[in-house]
């Protein structure tokens, strides 16, 4: 297997972190944090009770593709962690842990994920020329749409 790719993202907001925390606890804010070019939905019936082991489904398209994707939470820990792992979707390894920490008075997010693709070189091909920059628009989006949500500007991507 390949090394898997990383983006690494962090971003300050001035909100409590038990708000913040409730926040990203709730599945169904996944849709609104997502961009509407992915036609993303949530099929898991809501609320879902998130716990290490919880299941959710969702439909979405990719580059006008529809397909599903589950993922299942492995960790689950509040206020601050959790991670959750793709079981079924576009990636060979999706692997995201999200982490909050209280900072300054408000709350550092900090999000990281390994991810690979299928079909070897020409998965490796289709992250240079797309997957790259669309997670990163994902993000970039997801961003925007926390501080409309919680205030702040300080943000970092990395791509080790």
């Amino acid at each position: 297997m390949t090394a898997p790719f990383t983006l690494e993202h962090e971003q300050w907001v001035p909100a409590s972190l038990d708000d913040v925390f409730a926040f990203f606890a709730d599945a169904g804010n996944l849709e609104l944090l997502t961009p509407e070019w992915l036609r993303f939905q949530i099929l898991t019936p809501q609320p879902i009770a998130m716990a290490a082991g919880t299941l959710i489904d969702y439909r979405l398209h990719w580059h006008g593709i529809p397909m599903r994707w589950r993922t299942e939470i492995t960790a689950w820990q509040p206020p601050h962690h959790s991670e959750d792992i793709q079981l079924q979707g576009p990636y060979k390894l999706w692997h995201h842990t999200h982490g909050f920490q209280s900072l300054d008075g408000g709350t550092l997010i900090s999000d990281c994920v390994h991810y690979s693709l299928p079909f070897g070189i020409l998965g490796r091909v289709a992250h240079v020329f797309s997957v790259r920059r669309n997670v990163e628009r994902i993000f970039e989006f997801r961003e925007q749409k926390v501080r409309e949500l919680f205030g702040g500007n300080t943000s970092q991507s990395r791509r080790p």
